[in-house]
């Protein structure tokens, strides 16, 4: 039930899945703003969270370039701990978005009864430009509502998909150890889908 779950993943979670949960989050912030709600309500609307499928950066804080794309885009690194993903956390999401194909694969290896709702984050991203968002249940900034479109967007998105597989461009480049500019650019293909994704829950 609500809120609306998104799960990200990378492989250490402290560079791709880190940026992704907080932009995501300051987009359906920007969202509400836009409607002249609460800003603050965003919490009740949409849980934005991230986990690595490697787990040896675990308790780390956000890498300092990841933080800094998301301090300049108006988010907060503030209280990120990176963590370990865990069965639990694919069980209680409504949507798995991962920076690979490889993760998409692990997360359904580790949960097959996630597949239908787990997507590399570039396909989602282009699922998501092709759907008419006419078929979606009422839009309204209440949390039955975005729970209720974000579910059947994630419906919707996999049956656009049947019988198609990521493609390459699809994945996210890994920038850890490499310098702002790579930052910048992944971070950019990040809100390319997030912001899309934000705009169909609340539009």
């Amino acid at each position: 039930m609500p809120p609306f779950t998104v799960l990200h993943v990378c492989m250490g979670n402290i560079c791709r899945s880190p940026m992704a949960e907080r932009l995501l989050t300051l987009a359906v912030r920007e969202r509400l703003e836009r409607h002249g709600s609460d800003p603050g309500r965003a919490d009740d609307l949409l849980h934005s969270h991230s986990a690595g499928t490697g787990g040896w950066h675990a308790g780390e804080e956000m890498n300092p370039p990841a933080a800094r794309q998301v301090a300049a885009r108006g988010g907060s690194a503030e209280g990120f701990a990176a963590r370990k993903l865990r069965s639990d956390h694919i069980d209680a999401a409504d949507l798995v978005l991962t920076a690979t194909a490889d993760q998409q694969e692990y997360v359904v290896a580790l949960r097959p009864d996630a597949a239908a709702r787990t997507f590399v984050l570039g396909e989602f991203g282009r699922l998501l430009a092709a759907l008419d968002p006419a078929g979606l249940p009422p839009a309204d900034a209440t949390p039955d509502a975005v729970y209720s479109r974000g579910v059947a967007l994630v419906e919707a998105a996999h049956a656009a998909r049947t019988g198609s597989t990521p493609l390459p461009t699809d994945d996210l480049d890994d920038p850890w150890g490499r310098g702002d500019q790579c930052f910048s650019r992944v971070a950019d293909e990040i809100e390319e889908t997030l912001h899309p994704l934000a705009a169909a829950l609340l539009p």
